[in-house]
């Protein structure tokens, strides 16, 4: 009894020390995107939409570097278990190589195209001005997201969480401060507007990276890429990692295609539909961000396991992962339900539109406990036990098969407004649960990644 206590607390002590700095990580990029939000909200809702619309782009490449990090968190946590150092290298290797190219072709065409990413969302032409603007300047930072991002990733795996915080307090601060100084024009800087908070955000993706490169080379030489064997990669090697990551890595890319989708068919109903998902998207990622610390403690936390060969400790921790989420979700819910009108306050928008959000909020309330449970199994427990494939197919089936047709038959079938529009959308989450809770069950999602053949 003693011992299944003692089991126990440790587990709750390692899932603490790994899913709180990447849930205050993640608070701090949602509060100061809320911050940014409601900075540049001072310039109007046409500023707003623009700024949003805009980031669709950066929103994408980013689901693509949460992927591979995803797909890398597969095997750095299973090769950490097994003391496996050498393909720890290899892994960071490849990983660096598919979003850096990923992020130099995004940050070419945003360069080249701007005027014409933002008409695939929008005809107005204010909005089509801004979003440009903000495109032409931001695109440079995709590259150093990438790196950061998967330097990060790395360094929760090996044990050192609160590292990657640290390095995002500091970066986030200078961003929340320079938009403050390049949006408005405060002492001898220029009222850049839009175009400010662009530079701002380049600027600490910039100064991020740099500060992370460092801290690896310096303190964690495991990690330190030092010379070209860590690109030299065999076949046996790529048919090993390659079939169980590009799953993660696809399964992201659709993904974040299907919630561009619906952006499509929300400004379907006009400037006011997208200002309100816009101010509900930012309120609502404040209280979601917990969940994603909590995948990310199952992922490697499983993965580990996987890795040491204890098969049934592997199927204990999914289960507490998944009443984890589920008492995470109800909370985080209610919490947001309660507070969703003193939040909207916040914005400089209309009283019509502020309605709208609110009872978004509502809705992404209701539905906070489903989704918690959607991404610990799809995102944590899944992808740990190396099942990328089923974790992809739950994915898109939920978005593709019943999100988006339903997203687009709302808007122009059944012209419904954006609240009844949000809710019908909020049809994916339920299906994925259910296929989710249901592969869980079967026991087949396990798979020892650890020996290359």
């Amino acid at each position: 009894m003693n011992n299944t206590i003692s089991e126990r607390k440790a587990f709750y002590r390692k899932m603490v020390g790994i899913a709180l700095p990447v849930v205050f990580q993640g608070l701090l990029n949602n509060s100061l995107s809320f911050v940014d939000t409601v900075m540049i909200g001072q310039l109007g809702e046409a500023s707003i939409a623009a700024v949003a619309l805009a980031n669709q782009m950066f929103f994408l490449i980013s689901l693509l570097y949460f992927g591979v990090c995803s797909g890398a968190s597969i095997f750095l946590s299973q090769f950490w278990g097994a003391g496996n150092r050498t393909n720890i290298q290899k892994v960071l290797g490849l990983s660096v190589l598919v979003a850096g190219i990923a992020a130099l072709v995004m940050a070419i065409t945003s360069l080249l195209f701007p005027t014409q990413i933002m008409r695939i969302f929008t005809d107005d032409s204010t909005v089509i001005l801004h979003g440009a603007q903000y495109l032409r300047v931001v695109a440079l930072s995709y590259l150093f997201s990438a790196i950061s991002q998967i330097l990060a990733t790395a360094l929760r795996v090996i044990g050192y969480a609160k590292t990657p915080l640290k390095v995002a307090l500091f970066a986030l601060t200078f961003n929340a401060v320079g938009n403050y100084f390049l949006i408005f024009g405060i002492g001898p800087f220029p009222a850049w507007g839009v175009a400010g908070a662009a530079l701002s955000t380049a600027l600490s993706r910039l100064l991020e990276m740099v500060i992370l490169i460092i801290i690896v080379y310096r303190r964690h030489p495991v990690l330190a890429i030092k010379n070209l064997d860590a690109f030299r990669f065999t076949r046996s090697f790529l048919a090993h990692v390659v079939p169980t990551s590009l799953p993660v890595i696809f399964n992201e890319v659709f993904w974040a295609l299907g919630m561009v989708a619906y952006k499509v068919a929300y400004s379907k109903l006009g400037i006011s539909a997208i200002a309100a998902i816009n101010v509900t998207e930012a309120i609502g990622n404040l209280f979601f961000v917990a969940l994603m610390g909590v995948s990310n403690a199952t992922l490697i936390m499983i993965g580990i396991k996987i890795g040491e060969g204890e098969k049934e400790m592997v199927h204990r921790y999914a289960r507490r992962f998944i009443l984890t989420s589920i008492a995470i979700g109800l909370s985080m819910g209610v919490f947001e339900a309660l507070f969703a009108p003193s939040f909207t306050r916040l914005f400089n928008i209309s009283d019509a539109v502020r309605s709208l959000a609110i009872t978004c909020l509502y809705i992404h309330a209701s539905l906070l406990t489903v989704r918690s449970v959607n991404i610990v199994i799809i995102v944590g427990i899944l992808r740990s036990g190396g099942d990328t494939r089923f974790s992809m197919f739950a994915e898109l089936f939920g978005v593709w098969a019943v999100g988006v047709p339903l997203a687009f038959l709302g808007s122009t079938v059944l012209n419904l407004s954006i609240t009844g529009l949000y809710l019908l959308v909020g049809m994916e989450e339920v299906t994925k649960m259910f296929i989710g809770l249901a592969r869980i069950k079967g026991g087949k999602w396990v798979n020892d990644l650890t020996t290359i053949h």
